[in-house]
């Protein structure tokens, strides 16, 4: 039922793209997902989510079990049918959001103590429970429960942090039953190198259909996340998806690719678009600059999305200015497409053997312009 194959590698930075088979299509990799985290991609339907060529979107585990609850969306037929999305979804484990947004109380190795960020009402989650509610979402793709350390961190915490998620993902690995959703371990481990390395081998014994790469883009710099990222390459196995969790900006993008990364998901392009920041090839675009407001011209030239083909930079200044809807719904939609779009272009790029330049092109004229940011 899960089948991930490598159909193409680029010689020079082993980029690959890939194929990774579910129960609601086939995936092509490298992808961007999504997040859709109270299963809906804010301020965008579904159909709008997959005109723009998404393969696949992401849901949260914590946020669905606070609300509705992981029964209502069983009894309506799963994640899938409850919010008519037809393509594969994949869920995270609940275990950021309870160490970052719920008010923690205690962490012990049978699982987490924590109140509600709703409400304040006390809970207690469990691999097991994580499990249970993954498996009642009924999404493609679930993720083990592990815990996600700050940073900075010591050696001895992240050490702690690292053998519990081992455990916990031992733990759901013997809880999870589902024939039809793949499990995928996560390699946690901060920014020790030693730790990464041992965690990535201690998981690949386990056997898990993919891996997540976790507790990055938690305010490490970007040479810190490709140090890492690099360390690992080696030890995890190369006939597995490899997902680079909660990561979203353009050139982390092209730099996890280069270094083998198949999948990646970020809030960044629809909390980004709401706040009236956008993408280009050219850098970030602050759609609330000044400049901007008799500037009648696409807010990319060379994007293909419906916003791009339909409307100019000072009408998307009017609409965030105005305090329109429609600004969080055009902007979502333009910085939605380009990351989807340029994970498409990855992949083509190392189909027809030229991502090495790609790469390079990418690059040099991102970083050249994002003077475009504005203030």
């Amino acid at each position: 039922m899960f089948e991930y194959r490598v159909v193409a590698e680029c010689p020079e930075t082993g980029a690959r793209a890939g194929e990774f088979v579910t129960p609601h299509g086939i995936i092509e990799t490298p992808v961007f997902m999504p997040v859709g985290t109270q299963a809906t991609v804010k301020a965008m339907t579904p159909d709008e989510v997959e005109t723009i060529g998404a393969q696949i979107i992401l849901g949260n585990t914590y946020h669905l079990h606070m609300r509705p609850g992981a029964n209502t969306i069983d009894a309506a037929g799963g994640l899938h049918r409850f919010m008519n999305w037809k393509k594969p979804i994949l869920t995270d484990s609940g275990g950021f959001q309870v160490f970052s947004l719920a008010k923690l109380n205690k962490i012990t190795d049978d699982g987490v103590e924590f109140r509600s960020h709703i409400d304040g009402s006390k809970h207690f989650m469990r691999p097991e429970d994580s499990m249970d509610i993954q498996q009642k979402l009924a999404s493609d793709i679930a993720m083990a429960f592990d815990e996600c350390v700050k940073l900075p961190t010591t050696p001895e915490y992240s050490r702690t942090a690292m053998e519990r998620t081992l455990r916990w993902a031992k733990r759901c690995k013997e809880f999870h039953t589902r024939e039809d959703q793949a499990l995928f371990g996560i390699v946690q481990g901060a920014l020790y190198e030693e730790q990464r390395i041992e965690c990535a081998k201690r998981l690949e014994d386990m056997d898990f259909p993919g891996y997540g790469i976790g507790g990055l883009s938690v305010g490490e710099s970007h040479a810190e996340m490709y140090r890492i990222l690099d360390v690992l390459r080696p030890y995890m196995p190369k006939n597995k998806p490899r997902y680079l969790m909660g990561v979203g900006f353009p050139t982390n993008l092209v730099e996890g690719v280069a270094r083998e990364v198949d999948m990646f998901d970020c809030v960044l392009p629809t909390r980004n678009g709401r706040n009236g920041q956008l993408l280009t090839r050219h850098g970030k675009m602050n759609i609330k600059n000044l400049a901007f407001a008799r500037d009648f011209t696409p807010v990319d030239p060379q994007c293909g999305c419906y916003v791009c083909r339909n409307f100019t930079r000072a009408y998307l200044r009017h609409l965030y200015t105005a305090g329109e809807i429609l600004s969080a719904r055009l902007c979502s939609w333009h910085n939605l497409y380009f990351l989807v779009n340029l994970m498409r272009e990855a992949r083509n790029a190392i189909l027809d053997g030229r991502f090495p330049q790609f790469r390079r092109n990418f690059m040099e004229n991102f970083m050249e312009g994002i003077y475009l940011e504005g203030k």
